[in-house]
């Protein structure tokens, strides 16, 4: 296969690939995937309004004085921006190609690795007592540098793969993550500006999310109940698993090697294993149509299973060992807690 292979070829390989498998003995793959316009147009205006609710809603949790706090001192967004570039991106590369995975299959995971943080992570930062100031920033910041790094590495890594070098949707992929910074940037307006909003907005939107959701799943099950198990292949089950493990565990080790604390080490891991899924599912639906992408539109369903899980497992295995050793940590949050808050105060003065 040529280096130089066209985006054109690469999807005629790939919907080959899926119409060798048959479902029920009578149709191919490609067929039952044949969605009705309607319900595709459908689910993708329900993937764009729950991708821009988390983002408004998101930016109604910043404020412009913390935002200048960490910029003024950049160490910790810095560190986590490169865990969040460095780290997962290389995860998704490495696992494609250890896995020997199929040209749709790696494209998936290159962009699923590639996104920014996701608004999950300041849930869990919270509840690993992280620093929240530092985890709202950092999920912005990445949204925003995204904009940028995500098609270039895109760029790179699809470079490893046969084919793929043409076959990624950059101008796709671009526009929807220039639509991520509109609603945000709408949220830190109201923020700003209007304050008493902000509250409503945001118990709105975490209302309003849970029903899109469970929309999206219900359609999206519908459409692929009957190919749904092709996604569910032990590569792919080993990607889901793996990534987010090993972007918490490298996120973590690479903060306490730059000398960050505890709590923003917390902070850094959480914000490298979890990924923007709603990013990642909108640009895989809108950007790639279902003869393309097939059942592969699930997995960041399965990433988010896994990471879910394992940020779970590791908020229990933190509580407990809290529970040992109260003091010592506690005392080292209130002593930085005090330290930022004096940092912040002449800043927010003036």
């Amino acid at each position: 296969m040529s280096a130089t292979m066209n985006a054109t070829l690469v999807y005629k390989g790939i919907t080959d690939i899926y119409n060798e498998a048959n479902v029920s003995g009578n149709g191919s793959v490609m067929g039952v995937l044949n969605i009705p316009p309607s319900l595709n147009k459908a689910i993708n205006i329900l993937l764009v309004g729950i991708l821009f609710i988390t983002m408004i809603s998101l930016g109604c949790t910043m404020k412009i004085s913390k935002i200048k706090a960490h910029l003024f001192k950049p160490k910790g967004v810095s560190i986590a921006l490169l865990a969040q570039f460095g780290i997962m991106p290389l995860t998704a590369f490495s696992l494609a190609k250890i896995l020997q995975m199929e040209p749709i299959k790696a494209v998936t995971v290159l962009i699923c690795g590639c996104c920014p943080g996701g608004s999950l992570s300041n849930i869990f930062s919270l509840a690993m007592k992280g620093d929240m100031n530092l985890s709202i920033v950092m999920t912005t910041c990445s949204c925003i540098a995204a904009l940028g790094l995500m098609p270039l590495l895109l760029y790179i890594y699809c470079q490893g793969f046969d084919g793929l070098e043409d076959a990624v949707p950059y101008v796709g992929i671009i526009s929807a993550l220039a639509l991520t910074l509109v609603p945000c940037a709408i949220g830190i307006a109201i923020n700003h500006y209007k304050p008493k909003y902000s509250p409503f907005i945001k118990k709105a939107g975490l209302g309003i999310l849970p029903v899109a959701a469970v929309l999206v799943c219900g359609l999206s099950y519908f459409v692929s109940k009957d190919v749904v198990w092709l996604v569910l292949t032990p590569d792919v089950l080993t990607v889901g698993a793996l990534m987010p493990l090993i972007g918490f565990t490298l996120g973590y080790m690479m903060s306490m090697i730059c000398r960050l604390s505890p709590k923003c080490s917390r902070t850094v891991s959480m914000e490298t294993g979890c990924q923007n899924i709603q990013l990642c599912t909108a640009i895989l639906k809108v950007a790639f149509s279902p003869q393309v992408i097939g059942p592969m539109f699930l997995f960041p369903l399965v990433y988010y299973t896994f990471q879910c899980a394992e940020a779970l497992l590791l908020t229990l295995c933190f509580r407990c060992y809290r529970a040992f050793k109260p003091l010592a940590e506690d005392g080292d949050d209130v002593k930085q807690n005090g330290g930022e808050a004096a940092m912040m105060a002449p800043q927010i003065t003036a």
